[in-house]
């Protein structure tokens, strides 16, 4: 659980860090990047809360 909270913070750094280049700097591939990064997000957090749910039980 800790590594996968650990991965959490690691892409949501890389989003942000991605995501502020395209606005700031209109730049397309750190556009792509971050959309990338963000599907990443979703499946780990779906692994998030399956995990979760598992040790609460």
């Amino acid at each position: 659980m800790k590594s996968l909270v650990e991965n959490l913070n690691q892409l949501f750094a890389d989003f942000a860090k991605d995501a502020a280049l395209q606005a700031e700097n209109n730049n397309k591939a750190a556009g792509q990047r971050a959309r990338k990064v963000s599907l990443e997000i979703e499946k780990a957090l779906k692994n998030f809360r399956k995990e979760s749910i598992s040790a609460s039980k």
